[in-house]
């Protein structure tokens, strides 16, 4: 204690032991010690919910820091502030007196003032001759500058552990919409999978997360969450491995067939004068693995285009690019706004996208610069045929079941 008293509070206050080993820690830590009174409120501030104080107690703080006047807390200078209740609760924000006392008993309670009381309770200072502070009771700023160290840990900690909750956070929503559109995306592009089993363990996960979140169960999540995706990244892997494997077959195929026969891309001639369109050339047709879409699947989506196939019949993808050179004239497409389908999407997918136009022709005002708008948005990666395809099959489904 380097000789320094142990002081006990006023009147029928009692003093516990924890508040004597604050007063010797303090004792011993503040000689020759500094610190930036507001820098130390801030950690405080930080670190609140550590220490066990509330917010309103830091309200409290700050007005009793206010009242010393250096912008240092050091020994020299002293350490004790001194308002009374009323100058304390105007810079407390009108707070009441009641509350006042308790926010100022766990103050103390918590280890961020002690408490100097005069022989009578009142907080005042005895000045000397020269007009400095010979002696004051009131309120020990001590334990702030004594815990300066502390303080600023413990902060750190605070800051480090709300980083690691907002990244683990920030990963966990990523990870979920990663889950639910790789599902969605297999489910509407008909690949091979159990992917209502993976929709279900999804589920199953994210049903248990608490709307009040913490680290632990954030983390716990995360990792249930990420051994899901790897597995469902490892199955379309597989799964599109083993098709660009038959798809580059199927290519191999049409490169022998195109090198026999003529493009069907040069069935209609182009007379140059349609609006948007440049001089006559060779089109270069992009041969791309099929979707994961069976012909079948197509044809039972858009059974229009049949009608147009060689014979009236389709029995093969080469049937189907030929119905839709005929169907695209009929609509009005412009042979350049196929043309650039088929380098886009591929010619089976721009086929494709024609059947299901000629179904939804009643509604589409202009079939020539709608599928120039779907060309766009593929070209940009933000056009799936899977969502057209499956609504146009439920379509067909009701309306047989309606017939029926």
């Amino acid at each position: 204690m380097h000789g320094q008293p142990i002081t006990t509070p006023f009147g029928r206050g009692s003093i516990k032991l924890a508040h004597v080993s604050r007063q010797i820690e303090a004792a011993g830590k503040t000689e020759g010690r500094t610190a930036d009174k507001w820098k130390v409120f801030r950690d405080v501030c930080e670190s609140r919910l550590l220490i066990g104080i509330p917010d309103r107690a830091l309200t409290v703080l700050d007005a009793l820091l206010s009242f010393y006047p250096h912008g240092e807390l050091s020994e020299a200078t002293g350490l004790i502030v001194f308002p009374s209740n009323a100058q304390l609760s105007l810079r407390a924000h009108g707070m009441a007196d009641a509350t006042l006392r308790r926010h100022l008993a766990l103050l103390v309670d918590a280890g961020l003032i002690l408490r100097k009381d005069s022989p009578n309770g009142k907080r005042y200072a005895h000045k000397g001759k020269d007009g400095g502070v010979e002696d004051a009771f009131g309120f020990s700023l001590a334990p702030l500058l004594a815990r300066r160290d502390e303080l600023a840990q413990l902060a750190q900690e605070v800051a480090a552990g709300r980083r690691r909750f907002h990244l683990a956070r920030e990963a966990l929503t990523i990870c979920r919409r990663d889950i639910r559109k790789l599902i969605s995306a297999a489910m509407e592009e008909g690949a091979d999978g159990d992917w209502a089993g993976f929709e279900a363990r999804y589920l199953a996960i994210v049903s248990r997360l608490p709307r009040a979140l913490t680290i632990e169960i954030v983390e716990h999540a995360l990792a249930d969450l990420d051994a899901l995706r790897l597995e469902i990244s490892k199955q379309l892997e597989e799964l599109l491995n083993s098709e660009n494997m038959s798809g580059n077959a199927a290519e191999n195929e049409r490169h022998i067939q195109n090198s026999n026969t003529e493009s069907i891309h040069e069935v209609e001639p182009r007379s140059g004068k349609e609006q948007g369109e440049s001089p006559r050339h060779e089109v270069r047709t992009r041969s791309e693995p099929l979707k994961a879409f069976p012909l079948a699947m197509i044809l039972k989506a858009c059974p229009q285009i049949i009608d147009y196939g060689p014979g009236g019949a389709i029995g093969s993808w080469r049937d189907l690019m030929q119905a839709a050179v005929v169907v695209r004239s009929m609509l009005g497409v412009s042979p350049s706004a196929y043309q650039h389908a088929c380098e886009v999407m591929g010619p089976e997918n721009a086929a494709v996208a024609v059947a299901a136009m000629l179904e939804r022709a009643g509604h589409i005002n202009s079939p020539g610069g709608y599928l120039r708008d779907l060309t766009r948005k593929a070209a940009r990666g933000e056009f799936s045929l899977g969502p057209m395809i499956m609504a146009l099959m439920r379509s067909n489904t009701s309306g047989s079941r309606l017939t029926a």
